[in-house]
């Protein structure tokens, strides 16, 4: 008698809530890329053999530095120069006078062997790097680790995995993946990536976005529910992975990126039309950048120039200050591009969650708070007065406008005007051109210039509202910290009613507002601001195609009446509530379409 097949128990779905990296959807086997245990051995040498170790060191450092500069070769043929500074990093480690002194002066006094004499330093640096406050130092820890393992392996003679080895299509996932794994990927085969560690500013989030593959990060534990040949769906727009999904939960994911790929076909038909309402009422919608490489972005989905020109990127990952050369070759760059339309260059914004390891900046508990933004440029002229020439000169070849950030009181806007007015007088002496008509304006980012935006209305040509920090000084919340990331509530109350304060100050002495936090590409609450009185949105140029829909589904007078209700709630739960329901009705299909891909359950 044979005995009855026994069926396998299905397999009970997992879904995982992180940071979406890059957008997309995509599904697929997974391919584990499990971080390697370098077992370095505590093996002493002799003193006669201390000159040996040294040279073999040496020689490891020369070969790492020829590996890093082949990739970095091979990014800048095929995504350019500015995502190959990303390696900038490694290069750093490889020449740090400071760590390399210190691994051979524990060589010659220890006599252990150098590799783990190196391993033993360098663990030290990541263990403080980890520890760091600072968002931007925590996420460099990737790369001293990448650097290290090549070290380490060069000088143990191991082989390097790669992931351009791949034979078939799978879904990466990782504990983290260094710049070089992902610049390394065979494009054809790796569908999308995903792993436990990585923020937004992370090396893995920037990779992922010009990769143009479907990318989760933060995941927290996808290493430990994953198995080789998993299947997995993986939904970048919403930052979800879902490990072993069910039939029915495949279906509908097949549906949304269905959806999703008719939504962007219908959205990129929108490209060269104008954000008009259907009453006439025409919007300014700008895209945010970080780099002269960003263009073709702003351009492929239609913003009207760019309303945020994120320029302390130029100062990352480099040993030295860029020149003032260097600074006006990159924003003559984006002008040209980007005239007739402008381009709004934000003076630099180090601090806080942004860090330069070349400049002697104090550790601060509170460095939101702290010496940051035009607090450090008005305290560090010849830096400040440097980047004002590069702009100015810039400015004689497309549209530019000047905005400085964290503005807090007239004081500091005044400040920095005269410091550009003499920056002026000196260009005019030496007869360099520049848009002497050029605009300059306020980022409105401190509830204390939003209290106060009728005093610097008067002054400035226009305002940007920041609400990324605006949102976290009105409320108390650290928008970094996961603790209490749920009291980070762009639609509460007293956030809304600052923003109406500073459209109407502003709108009152004739100075025009915009926003440029990532508030201006939250598509729910678009018809509040579009009612709100914004004259203009600037947010990811993907997200782009999708706020210019709305704004031309929509008659101003409603989105206003709309706007005036919201004012009356009481809570951002309401705001939200009453936000999809008007949308719902507005705007056709918008919830069905839009909407549900952004949600998290």
């Amino acid at each position: 008698m044979r005995k009855k097949k026994k069926n396998k128990p299905k397999k009970k779905e997992i879904v995982l809530y992180g940071i979406p990296a890059a957008p997309g959807i995509t599904m697929g086997p997974a391919y584990p890329l499990y971080d390697e245990e370098i077992e370095v051995p505590k093996k002493r040498v002799r003193e006669r053999m201390v000159v040996d170790e040294i040279a073999r060191f040496k020689k490891a450092l020369v070969k790492t530095r020829e590996e890093i500069l082949a990739i970095h070769a091979k990014i800048s043929k095929e995504m350019g120069m500015e995502k190959a500074r990303i390696f900038g990093a490694h290069l750093m480690v490889l020449e740090d006078e400071v760590l390399i002194g210190e691994v051979i002066a524990k060589l010659k006094k220890e006599k252990f062997a150098v590799e783990y004499v190196f391993w033993e330093v360098l663990k030290k640096y990541i263990k403080v790097l980890s520890k760091s406050e600072d968002e931007y130092l925590r996420e460099r820890v990737s790369d001293i680790n990448d650097v290290a393992k090549r070290i380490l392996k060069n000088l143990l003679g191991a082989e390097h995995r790669s992931l351009q080895d791949l034979k078939k299509k799978t879904v990466v996932v990782a504990y983290d993946l260094s710049p070089s794994d992902t610049a390394l990927m065979h494009r054809g085969n790796v569908m999308a990536f995903v792993t436990d560690i990585g923020g937004r500013t992370s090396h893995t989030a920037i990779m992922a976005k010009s990769l143009k593959i479907p990318a989760v990060v933060g995941l927290e534990s996808i290493t430990s529910n994953v198995k080789e040949g998993s299947y997995i769906i993986v939904d970048g727009n919403r930052g979800i992975v879902v490990i072993d999904p069910s039939k029915e939960t495949i279906k509908k994911y097949l549906q949304d990126k269905k959806r999703f790929a008719k939504f962007e076909k219908f959205l990129f038909k929108l490209k060269d039309l104008p954000a008009e309402t259907l009453d006439g009422k025409e919007i300014e919608l700008a895209a945010n950048i970080e780099l002269p490489d960003d263009v073709p972005g702003v351009l492929a989905h239609g913003a009207k120039g760019v309303g945020l020109y994120r320029t302390e990127y130029i100062y990352m990952n480099r040993k030295g200050l860029p020149t003032e050369e260097e600074q006006y070759v990159a924003y003559k760059e984006v002008a040209e591009k980007i005239k007739p339309n402008s381009v709004i260059v934000r003076t630099l914004d180090l601090g806080g969650d942004k860090f330069l390891s070349q400049l002697d900046v104090p550790h601060e508990m509170n460095p939101f708070l702290g010496w940051r933004a035009i607090r450090f440029c008005l305290a560090k002229p010849d830096i400040f007065k440097t980047q004002l020439r590069a702009i100015l000169r810039a400015s004689a070849f497309g549209k530019l406008k000047i905005m400085y950030p964290m503005i807090s009181g007239i004081e500091e806007l005044r400040q920095a005007n005269d410091i550009l007015k003499e920056v002026k007088d000196n260009l005019k002496k030496k007869s360099i051109p520049f848009d002497k008509d050029m605009e300059v304006g306020a980022m409105i980012e401190v509830p204390s210039a939003a209290l106060t935006s009728d005093v610097l209305a008067k002054e400035a040509d226009f305002f940007s509202i920041g609400t990324n920090d605006l949102i976290q000084y009105a409320l108390a919340v650290d928008r970094v910290n996961e603790k209490i990331a749920y009291l980070y509530e762009p639609a509460h109350p007293a956030v809304l009613r600052l923003i109406k304060m500073i459209i109407d100050n502003a709108h009152r002495e004739d100075v025009w507002v915009g926003m440029c936090g990532e508030m201006a590409g939250d598509a729910t609450l678009t018809v509040i601001l579009l009612g709100l009185g914004l004259d203009e949105f600037s947010t990811s140029p993907i997200v782009v195609p999708e706020v210019k829909r709305i704004v031309r589904s929509l008659r101003y007078e409603d989105a206003k009446k709309v706007a005036e209700k919201a004012l009356t709630l009481s809570s951002s739960k309401e705001v939200i509530m009453y936000a999809k329901e008007k949308m719902e009705e507005l705007v056709p299909k918008f919830v069905s379409q839009s909407l549900r891909l952004k949600d998290k359950k």
